[in-house]
C-alpha cells in the first residue's frame, strides 16, 4: 500500500549563511534548504515546534511530503538530512530534495510481522529475533510502500527469513544484492539448555 502524500509547510528564508541562519533560529524557526530537479536551490525557514512534532511521529526521512511554501507552487521532496545539535540533539537545519512522481530513490522501509499465532515456532515459546527492522529498498517516489510484510505463518524454531523469502511491492527491489537475513525464530532458552545437556549426555 502506498503512502499518503503528506503536507508540510514552510516559509522563504531571505538570506543564506550562518547569519540569515542563526537569525532564524532567534525567531523560533529551524532554516533548511530544498535542493535538486535542475532548479537553484531555495533558502526555506520552518516553525521549530511544528518540525518537531513531525520529527517525533517517526520515518521522517522515509517519508514523500508535498512541500507547501507560500507563493511557490506545491512540490514533492524527500528529507535527505537533519542536522541536530551535538549537545541538545534537537534540530538546527534540514536538507529537501525535489523528486518527481517517477523518480527512483533509496529510502529505508518499516518490516511488519504478521500471524505470529500461525507459527508453530512461536507457538512453542521460541523467540522472533529482528535482524533488520528496516530495509533498504529502492522505489518509485510516487509509489512508497509504507511498509514491506514478512508473514509467519508456518515458520518453525531454527527458521531463517531472508529478504528473498519476502514478496516486495511492485517496483520496489533492494538496495544489496546478496540474499541478507530479515529475522530469524531462535529456540527459548529453556530448550537451548534442555538440548545442550541432553548433548552432553
Amino acid at each position: 500500500m502506498a503512502r499518503e502524500i503528506v503536507d508540510l509547510n514552510a516559509e522563504v528564508r531571505t538570506g543564506t549563511g550562518k547569519g540569515a541562519a542563526r537569525q532564524a533560529r532567534r525567531e523560533g524557526k529551524v532554516p533548511g534548504i530544498v535542493y535538486g530537479d535542475g532548479q537553484e536551490p531555495t533558502p526555506i525557514k520552518m516553525n521549530y515546534n511544528y518540525l518537531l512534532t513531525r520529527l517525533r511521529q517517526g520515518r521522517f526521512l522515509q517519508t514523500l511530503f508535498n512541500l507547501k511554501v507560500e507563493g511557490q507552487p506545491d512540490v514533492h521532496v524527500i528529507c535527505r538530512a537533519v542536522q541536530r545539535d551535538v549537545v541538545k540533539d534537537l534540530p538546527t537545519h534540514v536538507d529537501f530534495m525535489r523528486i518527481h512522481d517517477e523518480s527512483r530513490i533509496k529510502l529505508f522501509i518499516h518490516v511488519t510481522f504478521v500471524n505470529h499465532e500461525a507459527s508453530p515456532g512461536l507457538k512453542r515459546g521460541g523467540t522472533l529475533t529482528v535482524v533488520r527492522p528496516e530495509v533498504e529498498l529502492e522505489v518509485t517516489a510516487g509509489d512508497i510502500p509504507d511498509h514491506i510484510t514478512v508473514d509467519l505463518t508456518g515458520k518453525k524454531i531454527g527458521d531463517v527469513i531472508h529478504i528473498d523469502d519476502v514478496q516486495l511491492p511492485a517496483g520496489a527491489k533492494p538496495t544489496i544484492a546478496r540474499n541478507f537475513v530479515i529475522a530469524n525464530v531462535a529456540a527459548p532458552s529453556g530448550l537451548v539448555a534442555e538440548e545442550a545437556a541432553e548433548a552432553e549426555a
